[in-house]
């Protein structure tokens, strides 16, 4: 059995999903399609569109614009296993072929569930040294799980989604270094329409290597992974109800939320603001401080990667917003001293090979003289510390501030599971 068989055979007959699995998927999707009303008039969506959104759209470009939306300002969530943005590249997948085939919400919640172990499984195969060497997992691990949920949602048996799986990972690419570009949304935009094109092309019989994940010259051997036995199938309950997405308090780069979230702990403990600050100093993950590659950042973009804008925008305002990241935003901040003070810094490698995970810590230092420290092991958001059902909403309503009828959406959406259909999420996308 090779990898591919494996992971194959588990998403053309999956075990039953719990009713807590389903309300996480729900809950997910609703959160993602949030994300892509708010980033459908950003740059790089509107580019995508002019380039493909001609009519007729097919269904993989109609994957390809929906995807660079929901990424498109950084506010989707992320996935651990996965080392992805999980939801922006799965979710826009599936909604054309669920839409075309006149699909459940419960249909759709099924082919989610199904995406997101199978992304959750070749993030386990491939490691993390995938990510840390500069693969954009999103784009790479994002697109073959993908494809896997894409195949299952179009009916296919455990073969046709073997072959599905082989084809993805000949589709798989996009490489960090273009983070804080528009090109890295467009990179959850071609894995979504890669995703789609791999079930299809599947469909007609192409097939290629059931062993090349693993095999001489393939994907783990040539996208810096560690070849590792990936084991979450075996396990009784489904990877969002144990380790679960971290959906985002905050529309900028989740490397900037750990010490975000530790300095709103410190705030909300000593009730300073940004004009009783004199000094940050923040230690963040080396990829996360690889990730986060522009202090000084001249557009909205390279704001969404900047520590210092990000912590300098929630002192002075005491959160941030959609708001926070326009081109107005970010010329205004241009001139703030406060950026030059707001210091990163990485653990070392050695310490990272000690400790499996480390906490992202950040020192204030205040102008009377106190020194205020804090640490954060997770993000707020996360399975140990839930967003509540009103934060949720509010999140939902400030993403789709300009969509009419933003409400009774967000209603339609919390009975997802129970839907006939799920066409009305039509009038959410780009």
């Amino acid at each position: 059995m090779t990898l591919i068989n494996t992971l194959a055979q588990w998403c053309a007959a999956p075990p039953p999903f719990s009713p807590r699995a389903r309300q996480l998927a729900a809950e997910a999707i609703t959160d993602t399609l949030a994300c892509m009303v708010a980033g459908r008039d950003d740059a790089s969506t509107q580019a995508v569109k002019a380039t493909w959104g001609e009519a007729p759209r097919s269904l993989a470009n109609d994957a390809l614009i929906n995807a660079t939306a929901a990424h498109a300002i950084d506010y989707d969530d992320n996935f651990a296993p996965g080392m992805s943005h999980a939801s922006a590249v799965l979710l826009p997948a599936l909604l054309p072929v669920a839409l075309a085939q006149r699909a459940s919400g419960a249909a759709l919640i099924d082919a989610y569930l199904i995406g997101l172990q199978a992304q959750a499984f070749i993030g386990d195969a491939i490691g993390y040294t995938h990510y840390t060497a500069g693969w954009h997992a999103t784009s790479t691990v994002g697109c073959i799980g993908s494809a896997a949920g894409v195949a299952a949602l179009m009916g296919s048996d455990a073969d046709a989604i073997a072959r599905t799986l082989s084809i993805a990972v000949s589709l798989a690419s996009g490489v960090k270094g273009q983070f804080g570009t528009p090109l890295k949304p467009f990179h959850a935009g071609m894995a979504a329409r890669n995703a789609v094109d791999a079930a299809r092309l599947a469909q007609t019989g192409m097939q290629g290597r059931l062993d090349i994940l693993e095999g001489p010259q393939g994907f783990i051997e040539l996208y810096n992974g560690t070849a590792g036995t990936p084991t979450l199938l075996a396990h009784p309950r489904h990877v969002i109800e144990r380790i679960g997405l971290m959906p985002k308090k905050f529309p900028c780069c989740g490397s900037t939320h750990r010490v975000l979230d530790a300095i709103a702990d410190l705030q909300a403990q000593h009730g300073f603001s940004a004009d009783d600050v004199e000094q940050v100093s923040c230690t963040v993950g080396i990829a996360n401080w690889r990730n986060l590659a522009y202090p000084q950042p001249q557009d909205e973009m390279q704001a969404r990667f900047s520590m210092p804008y990000c912590v300098a925008m929630l002192l002075t305002h005491g959160t941030l917003s959609v708001r926070d990241f326009t081109p107005d935003a970010v010329r205004l901040q241009a001139a703030n001293p406060l950026l030059a003070r707001i210091a990163m810094q990485a653990w070392s490698a050695q310490q990272e090979t000690e400790v499996a995970n480390l906490p992202h810590r950040v020192t204030v230092t205040l102008r009377d003289g106190r020194q205020l420290d804090g640490e954060r092991l997770n993000a707020r958001g996360a399975l140990d510390e839930p967003f509540s059902a009103d934060e949720r909403m509010g999140k939902f309503l400030d993403c789709c501030a300009a969509l009419p009828d933003a409400g009774a959406y967000y209603a339609q959406l919390l009975r997802l599971d129970q839907a006939e259909r799920c066409g009305f999420i039509r009038g959410m996308m780009t």
